[in-house]
């Protein structure tokens, strides 16, 4: 099973769009952004369903906005890693957070995990809602009358049908089109923007984190070319020339091969006297 999986790994070129379907579809939940499962909730109720009763649901806060709600959420997940034996560990303090990448990072893995375990075959027998529903149940044991909001509420379809109506009666203005049209309006512009800001911090990440990934093994090249047995090899030599060149241009690339063919010609000239001489 995978636990313990490099980051060049297939597992971590799964996309955001096939995450959320894979979450939606399993647990019936209807997120629109990986970092709606920030909260813990869903990573939980994932391993409940790929081993069924071995996640303590009624512990699992599927309502939890604050930090330290969600930090007990991955408190139940931790244990119940560490219960199965798998050698992972949550990056909680970044994950709370609330960054698309790191949670987009955290569910590939835990994707993979799965997949690894059940063949990526959805176990039919478990009933999402019903699980989440008895740990609410389990945790608020007396009835209480709040009705929490749940994952599976669409956040920004809310925010549009009650609040208008409560704002056309407290300000004494009839409902019609003249006033509503704006409001839908300026709301539906907000969600655009806010969504593309979404994906170009997103965007951003991917990338700062793709920069970070390949400078680290140019760095690891060099100081391997630099090491005093290596150093003066003609492939270090070559491989320096590369590193070193001062703009990006492909001639940096020629250089090194026509570097590298001196030696190769002059080995081969070598190998040629060798074998006349044994002739």
């Amino acid at each position: 099973m995978a636990t313990n999986i490099g980051m060049m790994d297939s597992a971590y070129f799964v996309g955001r769009n096939e995450i959320l379907t894979w979450i939606n579809n399993r647990l019936q939940l209807n997120l629109s952004r990986v970092e709606e499962a920030a909260s813990g909730a869903v990573q939980c109720q994932m391993m409940d369903m790929t081993y069924p009763g071995v996640v303590p649901m009624h512990k699992v806060n599927f309502d939890a906005k604050s930090e330290y709600d969600m930090i007990q959420n991955y408190k139940v997940l931790q244990e119940v890693f560490n219960k199965l034996k798998i050698d992972k560990h949550i990056e909680v303090n970044r994950l709370v957070k609330g960054r698309p990448l790191d949670n987009l990072e955290f569910l590939q893995w835990l994707k993979r995990y799965c997949d690894s375990v059940n063949g990526g075959i959805m176990n039919e027998n478990y009933n999402p809602v019903e699980r989440r529903c008895k740990g609410v149940k389990d945790r608020n044991p007396k009835g209480s009358q709040k009705n929490p909001r749940s994952l599976q509420t669409n956040n920004m379809h809310n925010h549009g049908s009650g609040d208008t109506v409560g704002l056309n009666k407290a300000s004494g203005f009839r409902q019609g089109k003249t006033y509503a049209a704006p409001v839908a309006n300026s709301s539906g512009e907000v969600q655009a923007l806010s969504q593309e800001i979404t994906d170009l911090k997103f965007s951003v990440d991917l990338l700062e984190k793709e920069r970070d990934f390949y400078f680290a093994k140019l760095r690891d090249i060099e100081i391997l070319c630099q090491t005093p047995d290596l150093e003066n090899l003609p492939m270090s030599v070559a491989v320096k020339k590369i590193l070193y060149a001062a703009d990006a241009k492909e001639s940096a690339l020629a250089d090194a091969q026509e570097y590298l063919s001196q030696f190769t010609t002059s080995t081969e000239a070598e190998v040629e006297a060798e074998i006349e001489a044994d002739a």
